[in-house]
């Protein structure tokens, strides 16, 4: 896959979640999530779920886990996406591999 297959998964995703989200949680997450109303007393519910969307978002970009996946499934990094182009790209293949020409490899 490539970095323009990302951006249309990511626009696809995009899309198919829309404005609202709705989530179906377990016990365990349920009862996090009332400790950290009570605890913190946020407006709304809502609120905590897209900073936790958004820590959770940055811990894996930091981490490398981001990039990692990316590139497995996408051959692509974030910054990659972020610029629209790979690092090829970027570099403008200035130093191309040299092909396997052994014709010389010994001649003096």
């Amino acid at each position: 896959m490539t970095l323009e297959d990302l951006q249309d998964d990511i626009e696809s995703a995009h899309s198919e979640h829309g404005e609202r989200l709705t989530v179906d949680t377990d016990r365990q997450t349920r009862h996090e999530l009332a400790m950290l109303v009570a605890a913190l007393d946020p407006e709304d519910t809502d609120e905590l779920v897209r900073t936790a969307i958004h820590t959770y978002f940055q811990s894996i970009v930091d981490r490398g886990t981001l990039d990692f996946h990316l590139r497995s499934g996408y051959d692509c990094t974030y910054d990659e996406y972020l610029s629209g182009m790979t690092y090829d790209q970027m570099a403008g293949n200035q130093f191309p591999q040299q092909q396997d020409n052994d014709d010389r490899r010994y001649q003096f």
